[in-house]
């Protein structure tokens, strides 16, 4: 991230909820100075109000960025008071789920360089993951200043175009809460196996956060990684025969809703 030109430029966040507070929290670790940073919500937290950031101030004339992470709900009144930023050289970019680029640029004119991303609620540890796009008039050097930004709270990844965003959100944008789900279930199984409910649930939080790091860590891909731990006749070949059955295991299950996700986010972009 180029630091020194957000810094003389400023930096616009409109809408602070966990997303934008999470990300604030990255820039300002990293070293981009309290006072470049200038926030737009009506009702900031006490932890953004701790900050030192400027809240609902007057904003610079050009920032070099203005980062969009508004409800849905909310887009349609809020973004036209960003429309004096559009058409010259301020990138925005926007993590709001279900708006699309051409949302965007009806809303804030041609010649307006844009980029739509995904990010997952991880990034509230520094362990997200953000798919990005851009529009037409986006640069190599806007997208470069995207990833610096966004990579304050995990990797990023770019798309080659923006219809695969449904998709990206089927499996990483709503994907954490498939996993906190898995967690639940699994502590949920362990109870009924007679487990405590506690020691249950230690148990199922450390082992699926643990097989993630693992399979992130390791050479091998998370196929090779089952077998593995997969004994002939053991334990673990026990259940995954329950788990891998092709009709009703997680391969349909995953499949039908992931598929029910994209297709929910592709009709929300279309509005």
């Amino acid at each position: 991230m180029d630091m020194e030109q957000i810094a003389a430029r400023g930096l616009v966040l409109l809408g602070c909820g966990k997303m934008g507070s999470a990300m604030l929290a990255g820039w300002l670790e990293r070293g981009l100075p309290r006072e470049a940073v200038y926030v737009m919500d009506p009702k900031p937290s006490d932890w953004l109000k701790g900050t030192g950031v400027r809240i609902n101030s007057a904003a610079p004339e050009q920032p070099a960025i203005v980062l969009v992470a508004l409800k849905p709900q909310v887009m349609a009144a809020a973004l036209p008071t960003a429309k004096s930023y559009g058409g010259g050289d301020t990138l925005f970019i926007s993590v709001a789920a279900g708006t699309s680029i051409a949302t965007f640029e009806k809303m804030l004119g041609s010649g307006t360089p844009i980029i739509r991303a995904m990010p997952n609620t991880p990034a509230a540890v520094g362990r997200g993951i953000t798919a990005i796009i851009g529009n037409a008039d986006v640069t190599e050097a806007h997208l470069a200043q995207a990833e610096g930004l966004l990579q304050a709270v995990g990797q990023t990844v770019r798309l080659e175009s923006e219809g695969q965003m449904d998709a990206v959100t089927g499996v990483s944008g709503s994907g954490p809460a498939y996993v906190f789900h898995l967690i639940e279930t699994l502590a949920a199984a362990g109870v009924a196996q007679g487990l405590p409910e506690d020691l249950s649930m230690q148990l199922a939080k450390a082992t699926v956060a643990g097989a993630g790091a693992l399979a992130e860590a390791a050479e091998e891909d998370p196929a090779q990684l089952r077998v593995n731990v997969t004994s002939p006749n053991g334990t673990t070949q026990a259940a995954l025969e329950v788990l891998m059955d092709e009709t009703a295991g997680f391969p349909p299950l995953l499949q039908r809703a992931v598929e029910a996700a994209a297709k929910r986010s592709e009709e929300l972009s279309r509005g």
